[in-house]
């Protein structure tokens, strides 16, 4: 089981720079009303489908009889969505009844707002909410081998190159997953027997990994319906309301022994103590920043001397062409740049490496990434803040010994 720390829980839709600016009191607002509002994003999200569904209904019916006559099984197939949509919102309510209390140091009291001036979801929101229904094919389905083969293998098999469990004492060696989503890389990670914690700042996905990594035990217990809100590119009808079934393990058949944890919030705010990770480990992360050289200076500065950061994906980056959000679109050589000015040293590095994200695979039209692949190391000798490493830096992780004594296991 994994525990959640709320430390750092900053994730609402507005600057970090502008939050500064922000009194406690209004910060703790601004907090629990995007809280909030996600919960509720999760509670509407039948009321959103059906109004889809109504809405391709209308637009049938609107067809004259000879052409409805000559598609007799599309109103059944909009029903079939229906009935799915409905199953979905259980799975939704279960895991916001397993969220309201989900953060270790942070409650969020009860929504104030009157029920009646609630507005509805925005379409953003429930483009996230329908999104994140897809990561739990990519993350926890069988479904989703082929993609997890494809970008998390091969940050896996790196890690085993590195620190071979023949080599070291794996559970001294500290791996840290940003962007973690639903929590499958770093779970693999740590079911190897890594110290490894999961980082992510999105309700949508903390909500969601929170469920199934501490509430999930039967294999294949649960249902979802993912591709529903497709209605175009089917080759079938019956291929947009094909269910997959969740999780292709027990999240929770971790060995005991297991040193796992997710933390929520920023990345560049939680993370602030240098030289403290043995191993960064990043998957379709970096171009969610709004200056992507942020994070590259957070990895250096929390690595410790001799540390590695792996990282596969593209450069799509989440807030280009977004109102009122800073984003600074850099190619790769211009990253790659940035990275060796700053000090790493690049050890393997491949720039086409082909995978999909959350992909229908019996969709008509399909996204691939030609991601890049590296694994980059900061140096064990170097200058930190202009002095000379004097030995009193973190040191590298202990090659093999007995296992720490007391150590503290999450079940």
């Amino acid at each position: 089981m994994a525990e959640t720390s709320g430390e750092g829980t900053q994730g609402g839709p507005y600057f970090r720079k502008e939050r500064l600016k922000c009194s406690p009191e209004d910060e703790a607002r601004l907090e629990r009303q995007h809280f909030w509002r996600i919960i509720h994003a999760f509670r509407s999200y039948r009321v959103h489908v059906q109004e889809q569904v109504k809405r391709a209904e209308r637009q049938f019916r609107s067809l004259s009889q000879r052409h409805q006559n000559l598609l007799p099984g599309v109103l059944s197939n909009l029903t079939r969505i229906s009935q799915c949509a409905d199953h979905n919102q259980e799975v939704l309510q279960a895991i916001i009844h397993n969220s309201l209390h989900m953060f270790e140091n942070m409650e969020y009291g009860e929504r104030q707002e009157d029920p009646r001036k609630i507005r509805p979801s925005s379409t953003f929101d429930m483009d996230k909410l329908k999104s994140t229904i897809k990561q739990f094919v990519r993350d926890w389905s069988e479904a989703g081998r082929a993609e997890r083969d494809s970008c998390y293998k091969p940050i896996i098999q790196e890690i085993q190159r590195l620190f071979p469990s023949d080599q070291y004492d794996v559970s001294k060696v500290s791996v840290l997953v940003p962007g973690a989503g639903l929590g499958r890389l770093a779970w693999e990670l740590a079911r190897l027997g890594y110290t490894c914690q999961g980082n992510e700042w999105s309700f949508f996905m903390l909500f969601s990994s929170n469920f199934v990594l501490n509430r999930c035990e039967k294999v294949n217990s649960l249902t979802l319906y993912p591709w529903i809100h497709q209605f175009s590119n089917n080759k079938k009808s019956s291929d947009q309301t094909r269910p997959i079934r969740f999780p292709d393990v027990n999240p929770q058949s971790l060995p005991l022994t297991s040193d796992f944890s997710m933390v929520a919030g920023d990345f560049v705010e939680v993370y602030s103590d240098p030289e403290s990770w043995d191993c960064v480990a990043t998957c379709f992360f970096i171009d969610t920043a709004h200056n992507v050289i942020e994070y590259v200076e957070t990895i250096w500065k929390i690595l410790k001397p001799g540390g590695v950061w792996i990282n596969l994906g593209p450069l799509l980056y989440h807030f280009e062409n977004i109102a009122n959000e800073l984003s600074v679109e850099l190619s790769y050589e211009d990253v790659r740049a940035a990275m060796v000015k700053l000090g790493f040293h690049i050890e393997v590095e491949k720039e086409s490496v082909q995978t999909t994200y959350t992909e229908n695979d019996r969709s008509m039209l399909r996204y691939v990434y030609d991601c890049v692949f590296f694994v980059v190391r900061k140096p064990a000798e170097l200058y930190f803040n202009c002095q000379e490493n004097d030995g009193e830096l973190s040191s590298s992780p202990a090659a093999k010994s007995p296992r720490r004594e007391g150590m503290d296991s999450l079940t």
